[in-house]
């Protein structure tokens, strides 16, 4: 308890200008006591015109009160000293670089902890007291401690801006509104306040409905996630059994045939070796009779002789000799080819299956489709680079600038024959499938079939085979003169509107979205097709015009 009396008479020894021990107490008429120069320093920084103010009430003096030592303040100072406390030190940190420091300090000014927006000052706890005690003080408007309270000050006419102006938008001074601003609608800030501040509470309700709402998209993207992850493992492990059913059979026939050839090849050897037996069992037997007709040969008993020699003289005919006259054959070497012809056939039929599978994987899409673009700046967010491949060019079409660009010749060109080559028509196909969103451009001159096919289109045969349009493999734009003209499996769509030597088409594959569009300073719509594409889609063109024509894919940026 004595401890806490000491500290409390330590408190009220405390000069609230410098916040430690009274040095030389003096204490002023209003009672209120302060460090001698503290409060020397206070007043003569001050305007000498005005009257003197005790810091803490605010209570003026006139003349500038006389200061004189206060002994028993002194005293008790010197009392405490003795007892071993140290000076008190401020509660409070010193205001460091970026802080905001109290306004009324001297010397090393502590940190501020609130600012007054009718004072344009900041406090430290200790000054700020007079707010919470002196009655004028405690109208004003505390905040927390900032240093942009110049902010709040006019910059023309050097006043409080209390006024807003909602011509403008923006906070004006009494001064001003009188001025510059006297025919705007102006409020006082603290009505434009209170309207904002009903306007940000609708705002945070949106917000937060906004937060929630897209929590729930969030988290229904993650259940996506997990469905997609589970969709896809399944997906594998379901491949991978099927795979390995098939490695399992090819296995299977594999062993079937190596038994069946190994069979046979036991067969036919024990087949050739049995063969071989009896020829040389007959071997056997002719060197005998060759052995008696040699003994015979010289025999002086001429009876003995013909006797004998009809017997061993006769031979009979052997039912191997063709053996010697057979050439080689082939054995196994049949199995070889056959075993072969059976690969060629799988690999044929998966190369050909193969593309649609990689298609239906890359159908696959969970997020809704978006709308198709608007602005050209919107198309050229999908602008795709794409080549013509020289294996589908018909023969008197010439491709050009990295095989981007194709004309009509009037001489074939020299191109290696492929299976991939048009025929019949003057087309040419481009290398790459399509089967997202993409966009691409095209210059054209003469008469030009600005195309789209499957793969699989005809490259042999009738304009109704292999002709861009004319089937349902295929979509076109017929661009001619200063008209043009759309055409699906022989059905054609006269196109009028506004024409242009360069075309845009955007394909949405997923979403069965083909349209052409005329491009000028402004993107026009000729034509849009709404479908579902089966297969990846190759950009193309047709150069039917004997005049000759060209095509080219245009860079874009």
């Amino acid at each position: 308890m004595a401890q806490q009396v000491i500290q409390l008479d330590r408190e009220k020894l405390s000069c609230s200008i410098c916040l430690d021990l009274l040095k030389e107490p003096v204490t002023i008429p209003c009672g209120h006591s302060y460090c001698m120069g503290c409060i020397k320093n206070y007043w003569d920084n001050g305007d000498q015109t005005k009257t003197h103010s005790c810091p803490q009430c605010r209570q003026s003096f006139t003349p500038r009160p006389a200061l004189v030592k206060n002994t028993m303040f002194a005293n008790l100072v010197e009392e405490l000293k003795k007892v071993g406390l140290q000076p008190a030190s401020p509660c409070h940190s010193y205001a460091g670089p970026g802080d905001v420091a109290c306004d009324f300090c001297t010397g090393r000014r502590l940190k501020a902890f609130k600012s007054c927006l009718v004072c344009l000052a900041s406090y430290c706890e200790q000054h700020l007291q007079p707010h919470y005690d002196v009655a004028p003080l405690k109208k004003h408007t505390l905040i927390e401690a900032t240093s942009a309270l110049q902010e709040n000050i006019c910059s023309h006419h050097d006043e409080v801006m209390k006024i807003f102006c909602r011509t403008d938008q923006r906070c004006i001074c009494y001064l001003c509104s009188m001025d510059e601003h006297k025919d705007h609608d102006t409020v006082s800030v603290v009505a434009e306040r209170a309207e904002k501040q009903m306007e940000l509470g609708v705002s945070r309700q949106k917000i937060q409905q906004r937060i929630q709402d897209i929590k729930k998209d969030v988290n229904m993207l993650e259940e996506e996630v997990e469905a997609i992850n589970f969709s896809a493992d399944k997906a594998v492990s379901d491949c991978e059994k099927i795979f390995t059913g098939l490695i399992h059979l090819i296995e299977q026939r594999r062993f079937e045939v190596k038994q069946q050839i190994r069979s046979q090849q036991k067969t036919e050897v024990s087949r050739v070796k049995e063969r071989e037996e009896k020829l040389e069992q007959e071997i056997i037997e002719l060197r005998r009779k060759d052995s008696a007709l040699a003994k015979l040969t010289h025999t002086e008993d001429h009876l003995h002789f013909l006797k004998n020699y009809p017997s061993l003289s006769h031979l009979s005919e052997s039912t191997d000799l063709s053996i010697s006259n057979q050439k080689s054959k082939p054995y196994f070497e049949d199995v070889t080819a056959a075993v072969s012809k059976t690969r060629d056939k799988l690999q044929a039929v998966l190369s050909e299956e193969w593309e649609r599978v990689s298609w239906t994987v890359a159908q696959v899409e969970v997020l809704p489709l978006q709308g198709e673009p608007k602005t050209r700046a919107e198309f050229l967010r999908y602008s795709y680079q794409i080549t013509l491949d020289p294996n589908t060019a018909h023969t008197f079409v010439s491709l050009c600038d990295r095989n981007r660009k194709a004309t009509l010749m009037d001489v074939e060109q020299l191109y290696l024959s492929h299976p991939d080559r048009f025929r019949e028509k003057w087309q040419v196909l481009s290398t790459e499938g399509l089967t997202g969103r993409c966009y691409w451009e095209v210059e054209w001159s003469e008469m030009v079939y600005i195309a789209v096919a499957y793969k699989d289109i005809g490259r042999v045969g009738n304009i109704m085979e292999c002709g861009f349009g004319f089937n349902d493999k295929s979509w076109s734009l017929k661009c001619y003169g200063s008209s043009c003209e759309f055409r699906h499996d022989n059905k054609s769509t006269p196109i009028s509107g506004p024409w242009c030597s360069r075309v845009g088409v955007y394909l949405d594959h997923r979403a069965g979205i083909l349209s052409f569009y005329s491009v000028s300073e402004t993107m026009t719509l000729l034509h849009r097709v709404q479908t579902t594409f089966t297969q990846p889609l190759y950009p193309g063109f047709w150069l039917p015009s004997a005049d000759g024509g060209t095509a080219e894919l245009c860079e874009l940026k």
